[in-house]
């Protein structure tokens, strides 16, 4: 399946801004289950072309500015030829030792109810009891927008019972990394059934690593392994390691922040999204 995409960010600065640094994890790499076909990456619309691979095997490039700006438009976009690989993803160009996806974090760290979680669950094989904790981690924590933020660590998601896609994942990821399974968050694109709503934002799920299969894609939110509906563009040990952008402004006022991602099929008509500003504290 061929996929176009365009990923917008804009960032408005009320009292203008005297330096900015992105952190941009905006370009998709190839493997088995999607090949690159285009691909662009601007900001104000300069192309950013300087990027290069981290430690997880992702593509970023770091944008400076010094002089005063009063907004930032990040704009991603492209086409991505996808396959359906059961949610098997190989053939990445590098990838780490799996054991580094054991690592805890702050967001990932599991509490006492996650851990008695995930112990409770069994089954006959390893794949087995990861849908098990899945499926788990989903009826538990119902999609709610607005329930969490950027900064909500697992375990306060898993008390209220309540979360969106990246709640799931980090969720899912504590507890099969406390069944010493490893596991990594990933940040990507999901071109969404249209019954079900179309997305307008960026899409989690997760990855683990099982023997003699290799890294398996969970995208716990839909209860599904990953298919040809995903792109997948960065990968790490919680949100904030595959964070798409991350951004740090100097400025004295406040700083609002839109995002618009818009996923087609190639042979579906398609016209940009305009830029709209939105009066909502920015999440950096």
């Amino acid at each position: 399946m061929k996929l176009i995409v365009r990923h917008q960010t804009l960032y408005r600065y009320e009292s203008g801004s005297s330096r900015i640094a992105m952190l941009l994890r905006l370009k998709p790499s190839d493997n088995d289950s999607q090949k690159i076909s285009e691909w662009r990456v601007t900001v104000n619309d300069e192309p950013v072309t300087a990027f290069m691979r981290n430690g997880h095997g992702d593509m970023e490039a770091l944008w400076v500015r010094h002089d005063q700006l009063d907004s930032a438009t990040i704009v991603a976009s492209g086409v991505v030829e996808t396959t359906d690989c059961s949610g098997v993803i190989s053939g990445l160009e590098f990838q780490p030792d799996p054991r580094v996806y054991l690592r805890e974090t702050p967001l990932t760290k599991a509490s006492v109810a996650i851990r008695e979680s995930a112990e409770a669950i069994q089954a006959e094989t390893v794949l087995d009891r990861l849908h098990l904790v899945s499926a788990h981690v989903r009826d538990a924590v119902t999609y709610r927008s607005g329930a969490t933020n950027a900064e909500t660590p697992a375990a306060h998601a898993f008390d209220i019972g309540a979360g969106v896609c990246q709640d799931h994942a980090q969720i899912f990821i504590a507890m099969v990394r406390h069944l010493a399974v490893p596991a990594r968050y990933v940040s990507g694109y999901l071109m969404a059934d249209p019954e079900q709503g179309i997305l307008h934002e960026t899409h989690a799920w997760a990855e683990v690593w099982i023997e003699d299969l290799g890294w398996l894609g969970f995208d716990v939110s839909n209860g599904v392994c990953v298919t040809d509906h995903y792109i997948r563009l960065a990968s790490g040990l919680d949100a904030h390691d595959a964070a798409p952008v991350r951004s740090v402004a100097l400025s004295s006022g406040p700083v609002t922040l839109d995002v618009d991602v818009r996923i087609d099929p190639m042979d579906t008509a398609y016209s940009p999204p305009p830029i709209v500003e939105l009066n909502q504290n920015a999440q950096q």
